[in-house]
């Protein structure tokens, strides 16, 4: 297997380099308190950290951008106004207007899979919450990336633990497995992202895949932390990695 590395930013925003591709995805460039509070929307209060690196080393080397979704957590104004316009932006289908807009010109929408060079992109689903809340709440995505003689690694996204989630960890059996595992809560009662417990679930499941947790402590809806997380997959004797911010994972 060829080596390959993620790199958590802050949030759902990473670096992996994959396959002779750099992919920043969900990138959120702002520094902190820059956009809206999800708690007192009357306030701006995220994110709730600074970036833990400059904007120049973040976007340098940057090949293309993939965007599970459009909501200002993954792709706030920073990063619309700082990105490269020409850069390839790979998105789902529902969000191409709103990144064609952003002015990127370059846009493509993945309806099922794509292949960027050596990379094949298939895009899975989920749900951002319960139904009642998913009008809302709007569509995400997730994604599989798959190389030659690469770990493949799927990206789950902003999605709660169901059968879909289950069923495409069946699937794919991926290799490498990124959460969102913030337990994020919307409207100040329902959870829309998975917490502790539901990303034990995912690592249960795929037993043999690294699990990465992400999108923790950096923004003021998210009540799942780090300290939180690393004890619950300690009590279930899960192994589950999480990232500092900044922090390179070398596979």
């Amino acid at each position: 297997m060829k080596n390959l590395e993620i790199q958590l930013i802050r949030n759902a925003s990473l670096k992996i380099n994959y396959g002779g591709r750099v992919f920043l995805v969900d990138p959120v460039l702002g520094s902190k308190n820059s956009f809206r509070s999800f708690v007192d929307p009357g306030k701006n209060l995220n994110p709730t950290v600074d970036l833990p690196i400059s904007l120049d080393e973040i976007i340098n080397d940057v090949d293309a951008v993939l965007l599970t979704h459009t909501h200002p957590d993954h792709f706030d104004p920073k990063a619309i106004e700082v990105l490269n316009k020409n850069l390839p932006v790979y998105t789902q289908p529902v969000d191409v207007d709103i990144v064609e807009n952003a002015k990127f010109i370059n846009v493509e929408a993945i309806e099922t899979s794509n292949q960027v060079g050596e990379v094949n992109i298939t895009r899975t689903g989920g749900k951002h919450g319960p139904e009642k809340d998913l009008e809302l709440l709007g569509q995400v995505s997730g994604f599989v990336l798959e190389a030659a003689n690469y770990p493949s690694i799927y990206i789950i996204g902003d999605c709660i633990w169901d059968a879909e989630i289950e069923n495409n960890i069946k699937k794919f059996s991926p290799d490498i497995i990124i959460t969102n595992s913030g337990g994020a809560i919307f409207m100040g009662e329902t959870r829309i992202l998975m917490d502790e417990k539901e990303t034990v679930k995912v690592a249960k499941t795929a037993p043999k895949a690294m699990i990465i947790a992400v999108h923790l402590e950096a923004l003021d809806h998210c009540k799942t932390t780090r300290e939180i997380l690393i004890a619950e997959a300690r009590k279930e004797q899960i192994k589950i990695l999480v990232p500092e911010n900044g922090e390179i994972v070398k596979i």
